[in-house]
């Protein structure tokens, strides 16, 4: 059997984006329990020269829609990065799940030599379609997902493993 790059790509990054969603809604659970403001946790980093959990969840949505965009050879939409509460995070990450939705397998299977360039600052990176995903767009939604889930954890809100993996 054989997987396909849309099966290697959409449905993975859905499927870490719905476990993201989980996980900040116990946030805001946690955070109206306790009776933390929201603010607080969005803006918690680990170290103060590491991005705040907002923009941990604004990578890991836009590497994710970006990412299937570059396969498929379309724009990815852009969203304004302007969350301030768990909520809104929570909206963006459904908003970018949608689109993810709205890709079908022919878009995307066969690109695993499409060429790909992305401009990062004034450097540029150069990929293939297959080592685009699996190093680059795979990596960063995990990183940037875990990162969200090791904010909130050491926030005290109570998430494990099956947070971060979901439902089989």
């Amino acid at each position: 059997m054989t997987i396909s790059m849309y099966q290697a790509s959409v449905p993975v990054c859905i499927r870490s984006l719905n476990n993201l969603v989980g996980i900040l809604e116990k946030g805001a659970k946690y955070a109206e329990t306790k009776k933390i403001d929201q603010h607080v946790l969005v803006n918690t980093r680990l170290f103060p020269d590491m991005f705040p959990l907002s923009t941990q969840v604004q990578i890991a949505c836009d590497i994710a829609k970006r990412g299937a965009a570059q396969l498929a050879g379309t724009e990815a939409p852009q969203f304004e990065d302007n969350e301030t509460t768990l909520s809104e995070l929570i909206d963006r990450v459904q908003k970018t799940i949608s689109y993810l939705e709205t890709f079908k397998p022919e878009q995307i299977d066969g690109s695993e030599e499409k060429a790909i360039t992305l401009k990062v600052g004034e450097n540029s990176l150069s990929f293939t379609g297959m080592p685009f995903l699996l190093y680059f767009v795979l990596p960063n939604v995990y990183f940037h997902v875990t990162t969200t889930y090791d904010i909130l954890r050491h926030c005290g809100v109570e998430l494990g493993k099956k947070d971060f993996l979901g439902k089989p």
